[in-house]
């Protein structure tokens, strides 16, 4: 007897294995089929998305001009019937591309948190760091409500002062969402020439404000603040759902804040285009005034927008005849030297370290502005 229930225990204990096995692997292949075709839906859904927006896209010229002539019945040759169909256009234009682009930023930056960044930039020499400061201020989150804490940051890790300021003039003026509307809207000549002067800009200001070894004019607090402590957990260790996450995370955050100031810029785009005169900017903005650019600068100084709203602006300026050196000029004049973003810096700089870094800037842009109206 003891012979046979061994056997029937051990045929059990068999049978018993055998079905935990199966049980195992009947589990893993579902798991492996279901991510795969997980994988195989996102893929439909890029693709599905992207031609839907292409065909929205390609459909938005013919839908101006139905809203402003059919709908509204605006006649045609009226100031505000170009204003309209201006603003009908560009609103969705502008307002896809900037989603397209903000998402796929938003999964770059998964990349490059500012504790990263603090990592890659401590105790780099000044001309090295200067390149590789503005360069990660491209692709790094920034806005002027962060100056002060990045500031703090940079300066307690070990980040020279003229490499820090690199980064924070890179980083407002030189993002991703200017560069890409620039070229949806004028083109790759243009985009990349607003990307080399504004890098040249920021390397340029940072390495002359380190040379001048401006450190005293620093708040004193700032430099007494213990460094503080960098996550060690990087974003190296993310999985690519996390890092679409982001993507989203980035259209819900910056686009849910940015579209008022893009459809303002876009209305008094709507509006310089319908009503003002062809080439009247050329007599207040163009090659031929020689203040026009230091005019550019100190309008565009007080103003407080970002890239998304001030281009729709820039680009009916450009179609009203101003000149492209005075148009960057002032671009870059509210997106990079904003009287907000100085007012904010004052907490942790004193006031003539906060006059030189805005008069070298503001010497850069002009510089820009002079050239490129010579040459283009």
């Amino acid at each position: 007897m003891w012979p046979r229930r061994h056997v029937l225990s051990g045929g059990e204990e068999a049978v018993e294995s055998k079905e935990v096995t199966s049980s195992v692997h009947g589990d893993v292949a579902p798991v492996s089929h279901s991510m795969r075709l997980r994988r195989v839906g996102q893929v439909m859904i890029l693709f599905i998305g992207t031609a839907a927006l292409w065909f929205i896209y390609r459909s938005l010229e013919p839908f101006a001009q139905w809203v402003t002539y059919s709908i509204l019945a605006i006649p045609a040759g009226r100031h505000l019937a170009s204003a309209v169909e201006f603003f009908v256009y560009e609103a969705p234009k502008v307002l896809m591309l900037l989603t397209v682009v903000v998402f796929g930023v938003g999964i770059v930056r998964s990349f490059f948190t500012p504790e990263r960044t603090r990592r890659i930039l401590a105790g780099r020499r000044e001309a090295a760091g200067n390149v590789l400061a503005s360069l990660l201020g491209v692709v790094t989150p920034f806005c002027s409500c962060s100056a002060v804490p990045l500031f703090i940051g940079f300066v307690t890790t070990g980040v020279p002062l003229g490499v820090t300021f690199s980064f924070l003039i890179s980083a407002p003026m030189v993002n991703e969402v200017a560069l890409v509307l620039l070229f949806g809207l004028f083109g790759w000549k243009v985009a990349a020439i607003y990307l080399g002067t504004g890098l040249a800009i920021a390397m340029t200001a940072g390495w002359i404000i380190g040379r001048l070894k401006l450190e005293r004019w620093v708040e004193d607090w700032v430099l007494q603040t213990p460094a503080g402590t960098a996550s060690a957990l990087g974003e190296a260790g993310m999985t690519w759902a996390e890092r679409i996450r982001r993507g989203r995370d980035a259209v819900k955050d910056i686009v849910g804040k940015v579209w008022p100031y893009l459809l303002g810029g876009i209305a008094v785009g709507a509006g310089i285009h319908g009503y003002v005169p062809q080439n009247f900017m050329a007599a207040i903005m163009g090659k031929g005034a020689w203040w026009s650019v230091p005019l550019a600068v100190v309008i565009g100084v007080p103003m407080y927008s970002n890239a998304a709203g001030i281009i729709p602006v820039v680009q009916a300026l450009l179609g009203k005849g101003a000149a492209l050196g005075t148009v960057l000029a002032f671009m870059m004049s509210v997106i990079g030297l904003s009287l907000p973003e100085m007012i904010i810096l004052r907490k942790v700089l004193k006031v003539p370290l906060i006059a030189t870094f805005a008069g070298v800037v503001a010497l850069g842009i002009l510089v820009v502005g002079y050239v490129f109206n010579m040459v283009m």
